[in-house]
C-alpha cells in the first residue's frame, strides 16, 4: 500500500488532535507545541531551549494547505503558568476567526512551513522499518496503516 492522497486525522476530545476540524473556506488543524529548533542538535536535558508555539494549520476543502499562523510564545522548560495561559489565549485568538467552526475529524493533503527555524507539517516519513508513515511536526504524530485517523506516537 502507498500513502493516501488525503491522510485523515481523527479528532480526539482532551487529547492531542482535540483542535481539528471545518470552518466555512475549509479545515484546520491547531494546537500548542514546544520544539527545539531544527539546527539544535545539543543535549537539553533540563529543557531550557525548549520553545513554545501556538499554531493554526487552514486547508482548503480538499484537505490542500493553505497557510499557517504560527506564533512564538515563550522559551521555558515547561507550559505551565501564565505561559500556558498567554499560549491558550493566544491559540483562542486564531481559532475565533474561523467562522462556522465546527470540531471533527479531518483529511489533509502533505504539507511543509518552517517558522523561527521550527519544521512543522505533515510529512512522509515512509522507510523499510515502518513501512508508509507520515509525521505531524512537531507534534511527532506519527500516521499509518490502516490510514483511519488514529497516530502512534
Amino acid at each position: 500500500m502507498s500513502l493516501p492522497d488525503l491522510v485523515p486525522i481523527a479528532r480526539e476530545p482532551g487529547y492531542r488532535t482535540d483542535r481539528v476540524g471545518r470552518y466555512a473556506d475549509g479545515q484546520f488543524y491547531a494546537g500548542i507545541h514546544g520544539a527545539h529548533r531544527d539546527d539544535d542538535h545539543e543535549p537539553d536535558p533540563d529543557r531550557e531551549r525548549m520553545h513554545w508555539y501556538a499554531y493554526l494549520h487552514l486547508f482548503d476543502v480538499d484537505g490542500r494547505h493553505r497557510r499557517s499562523d504560527i506564533s512564538l510564545v515563550g522559551i521555558a522548560p515547561y507550559l505551565r503558568g501564565e505561559l500556558e495561559e498567554q499560549a491558550e489565549a493566544r491559540l483562542a485568538g486564531l481559532l475565533d476567526r474561523l467562522l462556522e467552526r465546527q470540531y471533527g475529524d479531518i483529511a489533509i493533503q502533505l504539507f511543509r512551513v518552517v517558522y523561527d527555524g521550527v519544521t512543522f507539517g505533515l510529512i512522509d516519513e515512509s522507510d523499510a522499518e515502518r513501512g508508509d508513515w507520515v509525521e505531524l511536526h512537531p507534534d511527532r504524530l506519527g500516521f499509518t496503516e490502516p490510514w483511519d485517523g488514529l497516530y502512534s506516537t
